[in-house]
Order: structure tokens, then sequence, then C-alpha cells
């Protein structure tokens, strides 16, 4: 009689990056860093605050043991006395790296059913939000200020000033314009108490029981101008999946966001978050041009560097190419400028999970208000998607799979 057949395995699209590998070195670095995060919240509490242009940005990262509060304190005056020295692009820069951005998903990631949260993300105006000494601020990813208002977040507002006036609350938030409402997708820092090395996990746990405590989330009013409200966040199960990418919101979706459980809040660009849309969860799968129109040739926008290289926003940058000092002279162009570049299809490589591309074509600049050059990740997902996109089906797949290990491993232990 011939053996039974092995059960079959879900399809799973084959990786076409090295996303994993740094996912597990991201993981490595959070939990060997040593960074005082409540100094480093209260320092960018007081560059929310502050009407000017953000400030340079402090070291996070302490080398010593035993320094003492006064030196951090220090820290905290020398942001303050900074906040006028940076201008333009600069200061656009320094607010962009305030903000955990999300990798592009171009792989799904093992063990997502275990590792994962995922919900919708709210259409808008990605924002950090401060609250302190009877205001709340809100300043988009370039350092604009978007609102200055009085809200029920605690010390938010004259009428709502408890404990010390100057604690403050940090929550990083999209604005949905279509009903005036911020949608809480993490939270930074409560009533003083930083969360920056808190796991997502318990981030998510905070904000739902802490808004709960106020009345944050009642309709606006003569002190409380704009409603705030948690996004539904579920397990990366298939049923959480499912209804994160058809569920109902009160909200225009924009793709969905999926966190890592175990990372802490890290500024700047994160494998450890990953953004992922197609047709049926976001309006905008494809970037478009200026005109928004989608254009037949992929397009890109990447920094101008002062030896004529053209590189990505990660840390450290991807390098895609390189301008001559004439054509950069002839352009009047100068370094930091953000270049918007058509790329062929014929010029595009993949090698060892980085995107290589042979020749870039020049279109001209983006819009000022733009704060940094397209990530990597982003490249090669916005490639994916006019020719091989990661589909809802390759996720559920990565679940099935991640299910089917549980359960061969619950077997062999109970065997």
């Amino acid at each position: 009689m011939a053996p039974p057949p092995e059960p079959r395995r879900p399809y799973k699209r084959p990786a076409i990056s090295d996303q994993q590998r740094r996912r597990e070195l991201a993981l490595q670095a959070q939990s060997a860093r040593r960074a005082d995060a409540q100094a480093r919240a209260r320092a960018l509490a007081s560059s929310l605050l502050t009407t000017q242009t953000p400030p340079a940005e402090p070291d996070a990262h302490r080398h010593e043991e035993d320094e003492h509060e006064e030196e951090k304190e220090h820290t905290v005056a020398d942001v303050a006395t900074a906040a006028s020295k940076l201008r333009g692009s600069d200061a656009r820069r320094w607010f962009a790296r305030q903000i955990m951005l999300p990798e592009w998903m171009v792989d799904a990631p093992p063990h997502l059913a275990s590792d994962w949260h995922v919900f919708a993300r709210p259409s808008g105006k990605r924002c950090l939000v401060v609250s302190s000494n009877g205001i709340t601020i809100s300043r988009v990813r370039n350092g604009s200020i978007l609102h200055r208002f009085p809200s029920a977040l605690p010390n938010g507002s004259k009428r709502d000033i408890s404990g010390p006036a100057s604690s403050y609350s940090i929550l990083d938030c999209i604005f949905h314009e279509a009903d005036q409402t911020y949608y809480i997708i993490d939270m930074i820092c409560w009533r003083g108490y930083s969360l920056y090395d808190c796991t997502a996990e318990f981030r998510f746990f905070w904000v739902n029981s802490k808004l709960m405590e106020t009345s944050a989330g009642d309709p606006p009013s003569t002190y409380h101008r704009y409603r705030f409200s948690a996004v539904p966040i579920y397990e990366c199960t298939l049923e959480g999946l499912q209804a994160a990418y058809a569920g109902s919101t009160p909200y225009v979706k924009d793709g969905l966001l999926f966190y890592n459980k175990h990372a802490h809040y890290q500024a700047g660009i994160t494998p450890l978050t990953l953004a992922w849309k197609d047709e049926t969860c976001s309006q905008y799968v494809i970037d478009t041009d200026s005109k928004g129109e989608i254009p037949n040739e992929q397009h890109l926008v990447l920094e101008l560097q002062e030896d004529g290289k053209l590189v990505t926003s990660d840390d450290p940058p991807v390098v895609f190419g390189s301008l001559d000092n004439e054509f950069i002279q002839k352009s009047n162009l100068r370094a930091g400028n953000l270049l918007r570049f058509a790329v062929r299809d014929e010029s595009v490589k993949l090698v060892d999970g980085k995107m290589q591309i042979g020749e870039l074509q020049f279109v001209g600049k983006p819009n000022r208000a733009r704060a940094f050059a397209d990530s990597h990740s982003k490249a090669l997902f916005q490639y994916a998607a006019r020719h091989v996109p990661l589909r809802i089906n390759d996720l559920v797949a990565s679940i099935q799979s991640n299910n089917m290990e549980l359960e061969s491993t619950d077997v062999e232990m109970q065997d």
C-alpha cells in the first residue's frame, strides 16, 4: 500500500529581499541598546511644543551608567536652546526622524500569526501630538504645526490641568480629515512616563486603557476641539487579518500596518513595522506623479549628497546612482536636495535581496513640503506592485504555514 500523501502546504511566494534578516538584526540591536528613554521623551516634547523650528537631534544613547539627573536636564535644556538653529530641509529631516516609520512589506514574515499585530491604516496626515501646559499641538512629519488646540488629553487644555503643569503626553497619530478625528496608532509617552523601551504589545494595551481614563474620545466641545480614537488592532491570525483587511472602519483605509509584538518605539525606518496595500484596501497602491496620474515608468525620490551620490532615506542609505558635477551645477542643485527620477524596467536587477538600478532619468524636484527620500523597501515594493505584487493570498499562506508549524510542534511534544 502506498504511503498516505503528505499534508499539502499552502503556496508561499518566494522571498525577493533580505527583509527577514534585517528584522532579526533589528530585534537584536534593540535588546542591546541602552537608551535613556525618559530624557529622549522630554527632549522630543520640548521640541514639539516650541513654535520655532526643531532642534538638532539629542544623543539618545548613554554610555555611562552613573550619569546624574542634572546632566539629563542639561540635555533637555540644550534641546530647547537649539530650537531656532535648524531651517528648511534640516528641520524637516529632524522631525521626520522622530517618528517610527515602517518598511514596505515585500516578503511575508514568518510567524505572522504569533509575532505580529495588524490594523487598517487610516488615510490622512501622520503626525505627533503633544499635550502639556494646558495646550495641545500636532506636527506633521516635516515639522510644520498642523493644529494648535485645547484637548481632553492630560494637561491638554487650561481647563484640565492635573498633576504637574509640565507633565506631557506624546501620541503618534493620523489625522483623518473627513471626520476631523485623530486616530492614535501608537503611544510614545503618557503623563511623563516614556514608552520608548516598551514592546508594541504593551504600548497598544496602554493606548486603549489610558484613553478610556480621559474624555478624549468624546465629541468635540469648547475645551476639546478634536476627537481622539484608537484604531482597532488585531492579532495577525487569519481572523485578525480578515477583520483588518475587509472589516468596516469609521475611516477611509490606506493599506495595512503590521507591528512586531516585541518591537520598541524606534525613531526612523524599521523592519519591525511594515506597510502593505493592494487595490482592495487602498486607493493608492502605485505612486502617482505630480499630476496625480500613474506614470508609465516607476518614479523614485532620492536625496543628493555632497559627492553627487543619490541615496535613499535608509540608515545607512542605499546608493542608487550619482550625478556628475557639471549636471549638478548646470541644474543649480545642492546637497540635501530631494530629486525625482524615472526608472526603466529593463534597468532594474534584484541581487541578494537588494534592488540595483542601471540608469536613472531625472524628472525634477518633488513637492517642497516633502521631508525625506524614498526608502529602499518602498522602491522595491513599488517595483513589485508593477510586476510580482505580494498579494493578500500570500499573507494568508504565510499564516497557514505558521499554523501548520505550530500544530506539528504540538504533536511532537505530545509524542
